[in-house]
């Protein structure tokens, strides 16, 4: 009951949200996405779109990561850009569905107009991102709408848990966890199911 509760509630909560102009009303059909990095993904900073094409904003979202780590396409494409940007090495992959994802900052791995496919190492994270720590700034496009790249990710299933201990047994304590609802993951962190 809990699942389809949260279910509803989710779907209703996206039908309200205004429609923002420049981006499509939904992806398109289902993507068969992967991680760029290993799981779980540990958000450092989350996508905040300018509301307005010129004004300041987050186009994309910065993913935890040693410098070094190998950073894996997301889906089968072609290369789009690989090089430098402002003094910073980027990788933009086109997708067939006429998305593009964006990596930065990378030594890429392979060369434009080359294809990929969906998992293939393309790129190996460098120093030089904008986070405190090193980061992946991970982006998605659709034409030159910004969207959240997350979206192409699998969304984390809510699980229901056994009650603790004996069954019927209660103390009257509620500890975390509890009332048979996962107590989540700590803030930042993108389970989601494995690819």
């Amino acid at each position: 009951m809990t699942t389809l509760l949260l279910s509803l509630l989710l779907a209703l909560s996206r039908a309200a949200l205004p429609a923002q102009p420049g981006l499509p009303a939904a992806l398109p059909a289902a993507l068969p996405a992967v991680r760029p990095l290993p799981a779980p993904l540990s958000v450092t900073r989350w996508w905040d779109p300018p509301p307005t094409p010129y004004a300041a904003g987050h186009r994309g979202v910065d993913l935890a990561a040693p410098v070094g780590a190998e950073l894996r396409a997301v889906a089968a494409g072609r290369v789009h850009h690989a090089g430098q940007v402002a003094g910073r090495g980027v990788l933009s992959l086109a997708l067939p569905n006429g998305l593009r994802t964006t990596y930065e900052p990378v030594r890429p791995l392979v060369s434009e107009g080359e294809k990929v496919s969906a998992g293939q190492v393309v790129a190996v994270l460098t120093e030089g991102s904008h986070c405190p720590a090193p980061c992946l700034h991970w982006g998605l496009l659709s034409g030159e709408a910004y969207l959240n790249p997350l979206t192409l990710l699998a969304r984390p299933t809510p699980r229901l848990l056994p009650q603790p201990g004996p069954a019927g047994a209660r103390d009257g304590a509620a500890a975390e966890g509890e009332a048979g609802l996962s107590p989540g993951h700590p803030a930042g962190r993108w389970p989601g199911p494995s690819p």
